[in-house]
């Protein structure tokens, strides 16, 4: 199945998915606010050759879409060249299950590129691979550390853990996330750059 541009044109603009977030939108627009794109990055996207239509997967409630949404929807706002529509991951399967990480998971957020005769560029998913390996690694260390992960595998849902232990993994993805949030938009905006330019 691929996605038609009558459905892609379904889907919210930043502001409608904005406005209809129930959590973590003091966050998100916190994130768009600060992001710091290079001056050489923002020539790139001005400079596309035609306007690149992207259509996003993602939920209020995923700390890496709120992360990195906000640095797309910066790209698109400054560079006037990406043309942004949000499906929320959970009502719209048939869409994510096309871009499926490692051809099983459900991973957001999910940024499609499409280009002249709505021809797909290529998709981006969650977050950058580099950050993924140090994240892995940051985890595997809190696991072997922490009192309250003593006997839980490392990868445990959230979902299963205890109370104590879901507040201090999620205390673990809010301080990486703060320590390592310059490079962490920087390779963002990288890999979204070198995407399209090899597509193009």
């Amino acid at each position: 199945m691929t996605v038609s541009r009558e459905r892609f044109e379904q889907g919210m603009t930043y502001e409608a998915y904005k406005a209809q977030m129930t959590r973590n939108r003091d966050r998100l627009e916190e994130n768009e606010r600060t992001v710091e794109i290079s001056d050489e990055d923002l020539a790139f996207f001005k400079g596309l050759p035609y306007p690149i239509d992207v259509l996003v997967l993602t939920e209020d409630w995923c700390g890496d879409a709120v992360a990195n949404v906000p640095i797309l929807a910066r790209l698109a706002q400054e560079s006037g060249k990406l043309n942004l529509r949000f499906f929320l991951r959970d009502q719209n399967l048939d869409l994510m299950d096309q871009y499926l990480k490692d051809g099983k998971h459900r991973a957001i957020p999910t940024f499609v590129f499409f280009g002249q005769d709505f021809r797909e560029l290529g998709h981006w998913i969650e977050r950058p691979a580099e950050i993924t390996a140090k994240q892995e690694a940051a985890m595997a260390e809190l696991f072997a550390t922490a009192p309250e992960l003593a006997g839980v595998a490392p990868g445990t849902s959230p979902a299963l853990l205890s109370d104590e232990a879901r507040a201090r993994v999620m205390r673990f993805f809010a301080e990486f996330r703060a320590q390592h949030r310059a490079e962490s938009d920087a390779a963002v905006v990288r890999d979204l750059r070198q995407l399209i330019a090899a597509a193009l």
